[in-house]
């Protein structure tokens, strides 16, 4: 079981964080990946009332952003009703995993958190390495982050939110001197006085790609005002530069090819932002894709209108 769970834990950490060409939904990397399939030492084999809601899953992102909303919820309501097996809760935790790709309500949400909480009060996990397990993880990013609510009074699901709370400290203190594509030098600590987002993002990742013309347009709007973007990818520059230049970005991107910022953000799945306002103080920030009218309230809370 430790195994399963470690593998598990693990398919989410790198969520997103893959290659483009294991850049698959997140749902698969929770029900259909190799290493769970390894750590478990066999396929994972669908009910007959399982298979159709993991096929749903898999292909949400192919779905417009109105008809994804409705489906997401009623996925999560049938979701629900599934007998208690450890595939219920693959599918629960890989639909709370991709319900955060833009803007699909609360009620959405809402939903998908209830999913979610119930099948973990149904099917608790330990520990991983004394660490909370990754579903709970996912939860409490809902709860912290989504502003849903949870019924799920465990020690587990606490110590989630003791981790989030403690992770948002820790980027509330981060620093960084960083160059950009231009050679400009950028050090966070040295923008008081400005609001600034920071965007942890790559050119494989689908969600990223879809935000970066919100986010360009909302620099264009604002930097006047003092917004300031640091859009930072771990890949290569040979990688980066033609697709910023393809693309037309016009903010500052920057490049950290060994994780150290990554890291000090605790940036475990992109893209993910950070908002800062004109004191330095972290207001606001995603735990995924946020379309512009998620950005512009996100701005707002930094005093931008």
């Amino acid at each position: 079981m430790n195994a399963v769970l470690r593998a598990f834990r693990k398919s989410i950490a790198r969520r997103r964080l893959l290659s483009a060409s294991l850049c698959v939904v997140a749902v698969q990397m929770f029900v259909m990946s190799p290493v769970y399939v390894w750590a478990q030492k066999q396929e994972v084999v669908w009910s007959a009332q399982e298979k159709p809601i993991a096929e749903q899953i898999h292909g949400l992102r192919q779905l417009s952003d109105d008809v994804r909303a409705g489906v997401t919820k009623q996925l999560a309501l049938q979701i629900r009703h599934l007998p208690a097996t450890p595939n219920k809760l693959r599918l629960a935790t890989g639909l709370a995993n991709l319900s955060t790709e833009g803007d699909f309500g609360h009620d959405t949400l809402q939903e998908v958190a209830t999913t979610l909480a119930d099948t973990l009060r149904q099917q608790p996990l330990p520990d991983d390495h004394g660490q909370p397990a990754a579903p709970y993880l996912e939860l409490a990013q809902l709860v912290r982050y989504e502003h849903v609510q949870a019924s799920l009074d465990v020690p587990q699901f606490k110590a989630a939110m003791a981790k989030l709370e403690a992770d948002d400290q820790r980027r509330q203190e981060a620093d960084f001197t960083l160059t950009d594509l231009q050679g400009k030098t950028w050090t966070l600590k040295e923008l008081k006085g400005k609001v600034v987002l920071v965007n942890f993002w790559a050119t494989w990742c689908p969600p990223c790609r879809k935000e970066m013309p919100d986010l360009n347009t909302l620099y264009q709007r604002f930097k006047d005002q003092g917004f300031v973007i640091l859009a930072i990818s771990d890949e290569e520059a040979d990688k980066v530069k033609p697709f910023i230049a393809e693309r037309n970005i016009s903010y500052p991107v920057m490049l950290d090819p060994g994780r150290k910022i990554n890291e000090l953000f605790q940036v475990e799945g992109i893209p993910k932002s950070f908002v800062y306002d004109r004191e330095g103080k972290l207001v606001a920030q995603s735990i995924d894709m946020r379309t512009q009218k998620q950005f512009l309230e996100m701005l707002g809370l930094a005093g931008l209108r």
